[in-house]
């Protein structure tokens, strides 16, 4: 199954929303009119691409509409799908592995799906022919080592952890030696959701990403902030927390197939300008899809 199907699977939710709202716009005004827009907009903000997404989508259409001569909403519809993926399109869509080794710094809140996420990119990748090497940079949780050796196993990666409560960026230093010993090809670093407050969690950050910086200077690193799509507008707040603290680089949503805010996908990539680089529809790895625009538009406007 293809990324268009099994996203338009995923978004059925999201789609059966938009259907009854949005499809109403499309078939049930004759002319593109000011009413007409109103009630798009209201029903791009239920879709949960936050009103400022919303009403810059509706004003972008309106110049569509008048630069080029638009006469019917079914043109408006093609013209409104143009938009959106535009918004979406603000940077490469896939990981940059482009040194051996690369470093993906994994982040974000408890409960987002983090270790799942990290789990299935491993997966991919080592199905890809790669050598990745798990880092448990997450030693606050009791669980979050062992839940990353179980993928560990699962994917065929291999794994550096410590004890519970160990300083993370000593774990980081470790998995970064032992990548060198071992001929890694990409590094995944898991880190802690959640700390005591903001400042310790810059701390912590700021701390690994300087290990990394130091022992592999030349390498390819991408910091990777994972959300929970089923939040909504929520995330997009986590997310400009995150990337004031770790300068994120890309973006991966998960758990769409749980929601009906599909749109929070458009909200998240336009609001921040980082890409959407993996959207997660199910609970297999290949269910953690790298994201196309495109396709993501017409399943979501179908």
């Amino acid at each position: 199954m293809g990324f268009f199907d099994k996203i338009k699977q995923g978004l059925a939710k999201t789609r059966d929303a938009l259907g009854s709202t949005l499809g109403s716009v499309f078939t049930g005004f004759s002319e593109i009119d000011d009413d007409f827009y109103d009630e798009l907009e209201e029903c791009l903000i239920l879709a949960d691409l936050g009103v400022d997404t919303a009403l810059k989508a509706t004003e972008k259409l309106r110049k569509a509409v008048r630069e080029q001569h638009l006469k019917t909403t079914d043109e408006a519809k093609t013209a409104l799908k143009e938009i959106l993926v535009e918004m979406l399109n603000v940077g490469d869509t896939q990981l940059n592995l482009s040194t051996t080794p690369s470093v993906i710094l994994v982040i974000g809140v408890n409960g987002v799906g983090k270790t799942t996420t990290i789990g299935k990119i491993a997966t991919q990748l080592t199905s890809q022919g790669k050598r990745v090497l798990l880092v448990a940079g997450d030693t606050f949780r009791a669980a979050a080592a062992d839940q990353l050796e179980i993928w560990a196993e699962r994917s065929g990666a291999a794994i550096v952890r410590q004890h519970e409560g160990a300083d993370p960026a000593s774990v980081v230093y470790d998995g970064i030696q032992s990548a060198r010993a071992k001929g890694a090809d990409v590094i995944i670093v898991d880190t802690a959701g959640r700390l005591h407050n903001k400042q310790n969690l810059m701390n912590e950050l700021n701390k690994i990403s300087r290990i990394v910086s130091r022992e592999l200077p030349e390498a390819a690193t991408e910091v990777l902030l994972v959300l929970d799509g089923t939040t909504g507008q929520n995330g997009l707040i986590q997310a400009k927390q995150f990337r004031e603290i770790a300068g994120v680089t890309a973006i991966a949503l998960t758990k769409l197939d749980g929601t009906a805010k599909g749109g929070i996908v458009i909200s998240v990539a336009d609001t921040l300008q980082i890409p959407v680089k993996f959207v997660g529809v199910g609970e297999q790895s290949e269910d953690l899809m790298i994201f196309e625009a495109k396709s993501f538009v017409e399943a979501l406007l179908e």
